[in-house]
């Protein structure tokens, strides 16, 4: 993707007499930043409205035109399930920042329920990417499940900042998700099971493990990872979720959301999105490939990548179609093109 990688000799031959290219090289990409070496890893001041705090954030690689900022969903769960991207980012001279939003695991975790609102969070990305340095020549942006909704969001706040958009696996409505989920996914299940969690949420036994032995093999193993074994990078991400964010915002349910999130839609704003922006859904997501689909005819330079064989997480149970996806638009906007994958 990044040209100036790697030449077959032949061709650095003919070419000794030109200048050296101006794009990035492999050994720019592991150039160190000046001063004490952290691996990438640098701590961000954000200010609130309840006072500073620090969150984590850590850079790998270094290309001055791709830098990519990723979004983990929950909300309240961490970066580490984005390491299914890692290989092949790396690989491609891309540059890629891990980024635990305030309140999940590396980052400091608050307990004021006020911290957690949509503006808040927005405001905080921005002040992440000042932080960083990122601006319209290099700004990408990832954000997938939960961090679909605050990288749209982020986007109709700030997208004078942002060189692409990338929406993954989520619905930019919660009512039509939730519609989504009662109509379709659980009538994908054996009605039994349905009545059976349906009753034990009535009561409110979320903490049940009878609600987990449902869940597991019936929900989980279909529509949010397909691979039999999960990877360990998924079960640290979503083993150290911060249930107080994540009941307040989503709810406590795996069916649709009933929390703080509960009527967000941003359908009608779809067409302020000016930036380019690839929108990612996957056959088997408890997000409605249809939808995700949609949603990319109506910004203004959108395109769409369906990942057949996916999940929710489409980066781990479809790796390759996810990957290669990612790449090529990334590519596309760097090279001034639009990529359109359908």
């Amino acid at each position: 993707m990044t040209r100036g990688l790697a030449l077959p000799i032949a061709l650095v031959l003919g070419l000794a007499a030109c200048p050296a290219p101006k794009g990035p090289t492999l050994a720019g990409y592991f150039t160190a930043e000046p001063g004490l070496q952290a691996a990438g890893v640098k701590r961000i001041l954000i200010h609130t409205p309840k006072g500073d705090f620090t969150v984590w954030t850590k850079r790998f690689g270094a290309n001055p035109r791709i830098k990519l900022l990723l979004l983990h969903g929950g909300p309240g769960a961490t970066h580490e399930y984005f390491e299914a991207l890692e290989n092949d980012l790396a690989a491609a001279g891309v540059e890629f920042i891990y980024y635990d939003q305030l309140g999940s695991a590396y980052s400091d975790q608050p307990t004021d329920a006020s911290l957690w609102t949509l503006d808040r969070f927005v405001d905080e990305v921005e002040q992440v990417r000042v932080a960083l340095g990122l601006d319209k020549d290099n700004f990408y942006l990832l954000g997938h499940s939960w961090g679909g909704i605050l990288a749209a969001e982020y986007a109709l706040a700030h997208g004078d900042h942002l060189k692409g958009l990338i929406i993954s696996n989520m619905m930019m409505s919660i009512p039509d998700y939730n519609k989504y989920a009662d109509t379709v996914l659980a009538k994908q299940m054996p009605p039994e099971v349905v009545s059976e969690i349906k009753a034990i949420e009535a009561r409110g036994e979320y903490e049940s493990p009878r609600y987990m032995d449902l869940l597991i093999p019936n929900f989980y193993h279909v529509h949010i990872c397909r691979l039999t074994d999960w990877p360990d990078a998924v079960d640290r991400a979503l083993g150290r979720i911060n249930r107080q964010i994540y009941v307040l915002m989503q709810g406590p349910s795996e069916f649709g959301a009933s929390g703080l999130l509960e009527k967000w839609d941003r359908k009608a704003d779809l067409p302020k999105l000016a930036m380019p922006t690839l929108v990612i859904g996957a056959a088997h997501d408890t997000m409605d490939p249809e939808h995700m689909r949609w949603v990319s005819t109506q910004v203004q330079h959108g395109s769409f990548l369906l990942s057949r064989n996916g999940s929710h997480l489409a980066m781990w149970d479809d790796q390759q179609t996810y990957i290669r996806g990612l790449l090529k638009f990334l590519d596309a906007i760097d090279q001034g093109a639009q990529a359109v994958m359908y």
